[in-house]
């Protein structure tokens, strides 16, 4: 049920998308926006009304003082014991007992980043010494603690490869939509298509591809990789990124042709040349950002469940960063190199096509990075035995807990 909560989110969130680019839109531009507002009053009132009901029924984990102090601990008794050599035996490093873990899950070894293992490494083996180490986490970590730090390592690249991915989807609610704006949006005599509403498009596409990778493809790929989740998120997370690399190039091939029509005919061509965009980047949304939230949601460590989340939301905020960035290195260059900004008010002037190939560019080569580090992931690698859940009250047993081999 876990593996399935965020594309069924997801579906439900673009459901909300879907209605407010379409039904409000709609009646923004033909009955007004007073009417609109009262109508969005009111379904937010419905929905705080739901809220505050379930409130009550909600089971709140409980605070276990900050996460980033383990984080240090560990980094200071690995420095400390940074002369000591590492054994290879786990055994001979410090870990809880299952009596000894009322909260959280034990992880097991992994043998990346062994310099961090030594936080682990019990200096002197007598008794009293022992006794002595464990009282101060300062000087001694688990190595639960140890490979939480390692998680949270190894999710830096994967964070920074997925930026490429976030400037693609940037473009679906800012160039895309300006697109729309300049060409031809009739139906029929007497009907205009809002520009935002061509938005729909990917709300709608994301829906079916949510609903066919939930409903059919994962049992599919279940049955033929063994994999509970179908696909390793990382393999997820990665066709996406070829689907907005795909959408990028057909913009770009879209928006020269544009450029080529309207130059020749003196006319506007029909916004529905820009389905295709809007179609795909809808697809790889899906996979790529729903696999984003599953991801950083299930490998952060359990007592930094909401930090995960943060992550995933800065991908997409450093991303419209990086956006504007690289919008405002590109336009300087143009414009020193052609004379010609990329980037004018008037889009048929504008060679919005070029950027979309740098895009394009800029996206093939991350995803071969991104291909390199993701091969080289550790799963987060749950010890194979009765765990304790995050509540402190519940039981997972192995086949559950060892999430190594589904991940």
């Amino acid at each position: 049920m876990k593996m399935s909560y965020f594309n069924w989110w997801s579906a439900g969130l673009c459901a909300g998308v879907l209605t407010a680019v379409t039904v409000i839109v709609y009646i923004e531009d033909r009955i007004g926006w007073g009417v609109a507002g009262i109508i969005l009053t009111v379904v937010m009132a419905t929905s705080l009304l739901i809220f505050l009901i379930g409130t009550p029924f909600y089971r709140y984990r409980a605070p276990t003082g900050s996460p980033l102090t383990p984080v240090l601990q560990v980094f200071v008794a690995a420095i400390a014991k940074r002369h000591l050599p590492c054994p290879n035996d786990s055994a001979l490093l410090h870990e809880l007992s299952r009596e000894e873990c009322t909260k959280g899950r034990l992880l097991s070894r992994t043998n990346n980043l062994k310099f961090l293992d030594k936080a682990a490494i019990i200096h002197n083996r007598g008794r009293e010494n022992v006794m002595a180490e464990k009282e101060s986490p300062w000087k001694l970590a688990t190595v639960t603690k140890v490979e939480e730090l390692k998680l949270l390592i190894n999710m830096i690249p994967i964070w920074f490869f997925t930026l490429a991915f976030g400037i693609c989807a940037t473009q679906s609610t800012t160039f895309f939509i300006k697109q729309a704006i300049v060409m031809d949006r009739n139906i029929g005599h007497s009907f205009v298509v809002p520009p935002s509403s061509m938005f729909a498009l990917v709300a709608l596409s994301m829906i079916i591809s949510l609903t066919v990778y939930e409903r059919l493809l994962v049992p599919l790929l279940r049955g033929v990789t063994g994999n509970e989740r179908g696909i390793s998120i990382l393999k997820r997370i990665g066709i996406g990124m070829v689907f907005s690399l795909i959408t990028m190039i057909a913009a770009a091939l879209v928006e020269r042709k544009r450029l080529d029509y309207t130059k020749q005919h003196h006319m506007t061509m029909s916004a529905l040349w820009l389905a295709p965009q809007f179609i795909i980047i809808g697809i790889a949304d899906p996979l790529s950002l729903v696999g984003l939230q599953e991801y950083f949601y299930d490998q952060v460590p359990d007592s930094m469940r909401s930090l995960g989340i943060a992550f995933y939301l800065s991908v997409i905020g450093a991303a419209s960063f990086v956006n504007n960035l690289l919008m405002t290195v590109s336009d300087h260059l143009a414009e020193k190199i052609s004379g010609k900004s990329w980037f004018g008010k008037d889009l048929n002037s504008s060679r919005l096509d070029r950027f979309y190939w740098m895009l394009a560019a800029l996206t093939a080569v991350n995803i071969c990075f991104f291909v390199i580090v993701a091969r080289r992931y550790t799963y987060k690698s749950v010890q194979s035995s009765v765990a304790v859940a995050d509540g402190g009250d519940d039981v997972e047993m192995a086949s559950v807990a060892n999430t190594s081999k589904y991940t």
